[in-house]
């Protein structure tokens, strides 16, 4: 396999990277040579599997570091920056930061009930798109990224689709898109690139959380003209090849990585 990345003292920083697709993020960029910095939001009681899974980060002999932290209020990010720059010692850059949180309200509009409200799409708004501008922010501020750096984040269908229960999210994956654009036009004169992931249909903990996904699965494998869903290691690939040196054209888009799945 090939290691571009060996030998360059680069440093992918994922938020939320436990699992899913920053999870296969990260194992995919260690295995070129990437060092990383995973910042993930887990329950105590789920920490020993996770420690046990990035094992296999650990085994492709790159540099590793994670924090069970909150990676959206500012005093835990700032803390984490502090943490971030010690590792990165005088040589080491951000070649890479993924947003890959995933933490929403899926409520429904209209119900007796635990409806959607105005702090539900704050939150969200919040967690799922704003957290991207704060932490591009606080690595530009403290000269963190490097001369080149790929600044990359996750949107769905849902960002164009109205799906039941989604409003809050899909609120916050437009916010994202936007905020992707306007960070690649006006972080380019310092070298940054900033792009969407629109993934396909991909069966991780954070989709199975969504009322009614089994409907979602059954449409997409109906129209995807491979007939099978997008795996996370499909989207793994993507974020690898647009942090290669290859990629610096490529920004202020949103790219589907779905095996064709929007096209019908």
């Amino acid at each position: 396999m090939v290691k571009d990345f060996k030998d360059q003292n680069y440093w992918a920083l994922i938020l939320g990277g436990s699992s899913g697709l920053g999870y296969a993020s990260a194992k995919k960029l260690a295995r070129h040579g990437m060092n990383i910095i995973i910042v993930h939001r887990d329950r105590r009681t789920e920490i020993p599997d996770i420690e046990e899974a990035f094992n296999d980060i650990r085994e492709s002999g790159v540099k590793f570091h994670s924090f069970n932290a909150d990676a959206i209020q500012k005093t835990s990010r700032e803390d984490l920056i502090i943490k971030i720059k010690d590792i990165l010692g005088e040589d080491g850059k951000i070649r890479t930061l993924l947003h890959s949180i995933a933490k929403g309200n899926l409520k429904p509009m209209t119900g007796d009930e635990d409806i959607l409200e105005n702090i539900d799409f704050k939150l969200t708004l919040d967690a799922m798109a704003l957290s991207l501008y704060d932490w591009t922010q606080a690595l530009f501020r403290n000269h963190m990224f490097s001369k080149d750096a790929r600044i990359i984040s996750f949107t769905s269908e849902g960002n164009k689709k109205a799906w039941k229960n989604y409003a809050a999210v899909s609120a916050a994956k437009v916010t994202l898109e936007s905020l992707t654009r306007s960070i690649a036009l006006e972080f380019a004169k310092f070298g940054i690139r900033a792009n969407c992931i629109q993934a396909g249909i991909t069966v991780t903990r954070s989709f199975q959380m969504i009322p009614g996904n089994e409907t979602l699965r059954v449409h997409a494998l109906k129209h995807n003209p491979f007939r099978r869903l997008t795996v996370p290691d499909d989207v793994a690939n993507a974020v690898y090849l647009l942090s290669k040196d290859e990629a610096s054209w490529i920004t202020g888009t949103v790219i589907p990585v779905n095996g064709g799945e929007h096209l019908m």
